[in-house]
């Protein structure tokens, strides 16, 4: 299947908005016909929106897709001391869509930390705190008992985490994605550059022992989570890198176990991040979805 063409991370921060959440600056994106059917990438840890940037130009051309840096990553603000939580970055997404207007139900496409956000959204919209028309998930933890984080992400926790934070290179992020991409689509010199630029923005790894907090409170959520999802009317599919050691094919077995008709779909050699090691194939299975649920596509 041919590559999808990306977009240079200049020229993707050339097309950023600006606006304010609980006083700190947010960059989001915007993109597709006002009209269309409404869209919400949410990214995953310790990366920002461009990994979605392989499908921006061929979602945009059929959704309104809308995506932001959320708080502590990216070209967002990445406040010190700052008591990050999963909760915080869906009311987030929640005052993003607020801010744009946007109150039709909304489909979702999420990756990692991304995933967790999700589904927190998900038990809102089985509180009736919003209305969503769909979701998938790209590899992420969406069972604690499944995932199985790297070295890094265990020391940041740790008490030593500070330190390791600020430690933290673009050499210890190539070494990490060495091992969680698929051996046959590793990273280019170029794509770890951009991705080290937008951890290393403002300073991120000061804020890296912060935001790993994330896997605790997977484990608080798990059960109002796991048990909106298998409530839910929700439409969901999971797309998944097969070969991910942290989310990949025993994830999907531990979701096949615990949601009814699970929808999902498994890329053999692909590992942590399908967006950007088979951007073509996630188009392709999201599509699929999309149509089987009568959306354009």
């Amino acid at each position: 299947m041919s590559p999808l063409a990306g977009i240079e991370l200049d020229a993707w921060r050339a097309q950023s908005h600006t606006f304010a959440f609980r006083g700190h600056a947010i960059r989001y994106w915007l993109g597709g016909e006002r009209d269309a059917q409404p869209l919400l990438l949410i990214h995953g840890f310790p990366t920002a929106s461009w990994d979605w940037h392989r499908l921006w130009a061929p979602l945009t051309e059929r959704y309104r897709v809308i995506t932001c840096d959320m708080l502590g990553f990216g070209y967002s603000a990445k406040p010190r001391g700052h008591a990050y939580s999963l909760l915080e970055q869906a009311d987030l997404q929640q005052a993003l869509l607020g801010h744009l207007g946007e109150r039709r139900a909304l489909h979702v496409l999420a990756h990692d930390y991304g995933d967790s956000v999700a589904q927190e959204l998900i038990a809102r919209h089985r509180e009736q705190r919003l209305h969503l028309a769909s979701c998938v998930f790209l590899n992420g933890g969406l069972f604690p008992e499944t995932h199985h984080p790297v070295r890094v992400q265990k020391l940041l926790l740790g008490p030593l985490g500070p330190l390791i934070g600020r430690l933290f290179s673009r050499r210890s992020l190539a070494r990490s994605f060495a091992r969680i991409f698929g051996p046959q689509t590793q990273p280019s010199d170029a794509e770890l550059d951009a991705l080290w630029q937008l951890i290393a923005h403002d300073n991120g790894p000061a804020v890296m022992h912060r935001l790993i907090r994330y896997m605790p409170e997977r484990r608080q959520q798990r059960e109002r989570w796991v048990t909106a999802m298998q409530a839910t009317d929700v439409p969901m599919r999971v797309i998944d890198g097969a070969v991910d050691p942290i989310s990949g094919a025993h994830m999907v077995a531990r979701y096949r176990e615990l949601i009814a008709d699970a929808d999902t779909v498994l890329l053999e050699g692909i590992g942590h991040y399908p967006q950007l090691e088979a951007p073509a194939e996630v188009l392709e299975h999201y599509l699929r979805f999309r149509a089987a649920m009568g959306s354009p596509a």
